[in-house]
């Protein structure tokens, strides 16, 4: 999880967050976050690198359309980076 960029890591926030969301949800989410519109150039090249990684899971819902979903492997990474974010966001707090 450590190689993925911030704005990977936005993708697996959002996918963990919404049941099987499909790439223009998933767009809406951030741009939502980011303020700014999202290409579709850069959505979806980064959602297929989650995908070759095998952290998300594409799912084809009809001859145009596909569902995302983390994988075990994806939730535990998720998972691990929440943690870890939680170990310094908590000393942060505590000072």
């Amino acid at each position: 999880m450590n190689d993925l960029t911030a704005f990977q890591r936005d993708l697996l926030y959002i996918i963990a967050g919404l049941e099987k969301p499909h790439g223009l949800a998933i767009r809406d989410e951030l741009a939502e976050y980011h303020d700014k519109e999202i290409q579709h150039g850069r959505l979806y090249p980064n959602l297929d690198t989650l995908v070759d990684k095998g952290l998300v899971k594409k799912e084809q819902e009809d001859g145009r359309t596909n569902a995302y979903s983390l994988t075990e492997r994806g939730r535990r990474e998720l998972k691990a980076r929440r943690e870890w974010e939680d170990n310094y966001i908590t000393t942060l707090l505590s000072h």
